[in-house]
């Protein structure tokens, strides 16, 4: 495979399917990178959104099932899979998260099973779901990406749907007069109302840039491991490509190495960004600093 070909192919595996409002095609999808460019911010990533719904979906239709087959006598695989599971994330709730609310355990379900599904795509090969695009579209040139957690639009979206969270309770447990007291009377504080008055813009750059970075992290952490293990999965198929039987052989030991190894990441991520997600609304629960 020549350098040019290879890097034609990383690119277009790493292009979503855009589709938006192009300044010359109107309405359309992108071909390529420069159009979806072109199209500006409000363009939509089909591919990203066709399968976050998918596996939200999925998830429902597993969890529904499991419940509407759940026995108290012999329980069947599924019963006793989502059992164990509902167990484990309530645990990690009880654990972690030290305020009252209903919503909190659902929500620390729904995002470790959701960001799994989605990471587990990361597994099938990775012209598969690709090459289905192109069978159903009929162009050969589309792109489509299968991995919402690779696209940065994702992981933001979610990781903002919890700030959202975050500031809902911060001030409905403390108030707005605490939580605005929150960013702007700590760290730094005096007896001397005078002193205190010139600390606040101190205190709200140092919180509010604490408080900024907690969905930017959570956003950018899930995003940064799922993409470079794309990129590995991308690079390894590069290989196959090459036309040399040793490099391809070598293709296919490091193709099943880096899956197995990769199962570890994908939990590991959903693990961590549901953790994440109690500890800092078990923060933002919190009444006294």
């Amino acid at each position: 495979m020549a350098e040019t070909t290879a890097s034609g192919y990383i690119q277009h595996h790493l292009q979503n399917l855009t589709f938006g409002q192009h300044p010359t095609n109107g309405w359309s999808f992108a071909h390529t990178a420069q159009e979806a460019q072109e199209m500006g911010f409000w363009a939509f990533h089909v591919d990203t959104l066709g399968w976050s719904v998918a596996m939200g979906l999925i998830f429902l239709f597993l969890f529904r099932m499991a419940a509407k087959k759940a026995t108290s006598g012999q329980p069947g695989g599924l019963q006793n899979f989502v059992e164990v599971l509902v167990g484990f994330v309530d645990s990690s709730v009880k654990d972690s998260f030290h305020g009252k609310s209903a919503v909190i355990a659902p929500l620390a379900l729904t995002i470790f099973v959701w960001v799994f599904l989605m990471n587990a795509i990361d597994l099938i090969p990775v012209d598969w779901i690709p090459q289905l695009a192109v069978l159903i579209s009929g162009d050969s040139h589309i792109p489509f990406r299968a991995v919402p957690t690779t696209d940065p639009n994702a992981t933001l979206a979610m990781a903002f749907s919890v700030f959202a969270l975050i500031i809902f309770y911060s001030i409905k447990v403390k108030g707005i007069g605490g939580f605005l007291g929150e960013l702007t009377l700590h760290p730094f504080s005096s007896k001397n109302i005078f002193v205190q008055i010139l600390l606040v813009p101190v205190n709200f750059l140092l919180e509010f840039v604490t408080l900024i970075a907690k969905p930017i992290s959570l956003a950018l952490r899930l995003f940064g491991n799922m993409y470079a293990g794309e990129l590995v999965f991308i690079l390894i198929a590069v290989m196959f490509g090459s036309g040399l039987l040793w490099l391809s052989g070598l293709g296919v030991v490091l193709q099943w190495a880096w899956a197995v190894f990769h199962i570890l990441i994908i939990t590991l991520q959903a693990f961590i960004f549901m953790m994440l997600t109690i500890v800092y609304l078990s923060m933002a629960c919190e009444d006294s600093h």
